[in-house]
């Protein structure tokens, strides 16, 4: 049996995990502590310097719970897995540090994982069927990838995003509109009591500009769609009566956008699995139109719960244990890093 213990700080979620793996079976995950920052939302954005002093009082406490949780003792870990790249320095180190101490006075190893790798095992700790090979989209607020895994530890980046992330989109048309941050899930509320086609904004990159091979063909953007939005409001002259139209409108462009890049990139590889990860697979209606438009190809869509999708230590503990069974182990100059190319990943560049 293993026991890997997983730690994410890269944001503004503090959290822990125990992953057991026995010899015969698929990994279990026996418990996890997610403790949010809500005080960023007075600040409409994560700050920086706040979360990275959060999870300095946060670790121990939560790290500790994970365990009671598990009915684990920290003599009984296998490994440390840990969140080195990408994310918030600050954020980073107080985890790492944290990390590599622990690992250190217990005489075990650290591992290090990608965060966005995480995002890639999340599903398959709650869905048998989201193991490679699949076609992922990874969407969140950092980050919108595209990325075919023909196995573990093994990728490709199709396409990403050129400017604003898809989670980044939902939070800046959500201030536009009045609403709270985090603003996905209060834009995705939003929209489902608006009146599709009363806005419409075109959906990014979707023209029949960018030709199958042709560099772009599989990337996004969604600055021009914000901006869209921004006109829209401004030229309303009643925004509270317009503004679950808008917000229908918006997200009905960028998820479309999502679907067909995703489903035509699958059908295009041969995949028959599509793996949702990030923060932004929490939207069901963006889940729901790719299982709509998979169907099309024969081909199933694959998300975690909200609770695995968000940041949390559980994709970074099956991340870990899959590096660690690979015999990869870190060593006490772990260092964290803002940007970084998932291991394994080829044409990436700052990824």
């Amino acid at each position: 049996m293993t026991l890997i213990f997983g730690i994410e700080t890269s944001c503004d979620e503090t959290s822990a995990a125990v992953i057991e793996k026995k010899e015969s079976g698929k990994p279990a995950l026996l418990s996890l502590v997610i403790l949010s920052q809500d005080v960023h939302a007075v600040f409409g954005g994560v700050v920086p310097e706040i979360a990275a002093r959060a999870h300095l009082t946060s670790i121990v406490p939560v790290a500790d719970k994970a365990l009671a949780d598990a009915a684990a003792k920290f003599g009984e870990l296998d490994a440390i897995a840990v969140t080195h790249a990408p994310g918030l320095i600050g954020a980073l180190l107080a985890g790492v540090s944290y990390g590599k101490a622990l690992a250190f006075s217990l005489g075990i190893p650290v591992v290090a994982v990608h965060h966005m790798e995480g995002h890639l095992f999340a599903a398959s700790l709650e869905d048998a069927g989201a193991e490679p090979p699949f076609m992922a989209l990874l969407v969140s607020g950092g980050h919108t990838m595209l990325i075919d895994c023909p196995e573990w530890g093994s990728y490709e980046l199709l396409g990403a995003t050129r400017d604003d992330a898809a989670g980044e989109a939902f939070d800046k048309v959500a201030k536009l509109l009045g609403l709270p941050y985090p603003g996905g899930r209060y834009v995705e509320e939003l929209a489902a009591r608006g009146t599709a086609g009363r806005f419409r904004f075109k959906p990014p990159m979707l023209d029949g500009t960018w030709k199958e091979n042709q560099p772009g063909y599989h990337d996004v953007s969604f600055s021009g769609l914000k901006t869209a939005v921004l006109n829209a409001v401004r030229a309303s002259t009643d925004v509270e009566r317009d503004r679950a139209d808008i917000a229908r409108g918006f997200q009905d462009a960028l998820i479309e956008t999502l679907v067909e890049k995703t489903v035509r990139a699958a059908d295009e590889r041969g995949r028959s699995r599509i793996v949702l990860g990030g923060g932004v697979a929490c939207n069901r209606t963006l889940v729901e139109a790719a299982q709509k438009r998979a169907e099309r190809i024969g081909a199933t869509v694959h998300s975690a719960s909200p609770r695995l999708s968000t940041d949390n230590a559980a994709m970074i503990a099956r991340a870990g244990l899959f590096h660690f069974e690979r015999g990869e182990r870190a060593d006490l100059s772990l260092n964290a890093y803002a940007t970084l190319p998932i291991p394994g990943l080829r044409n990436a560049v700052g990824f």
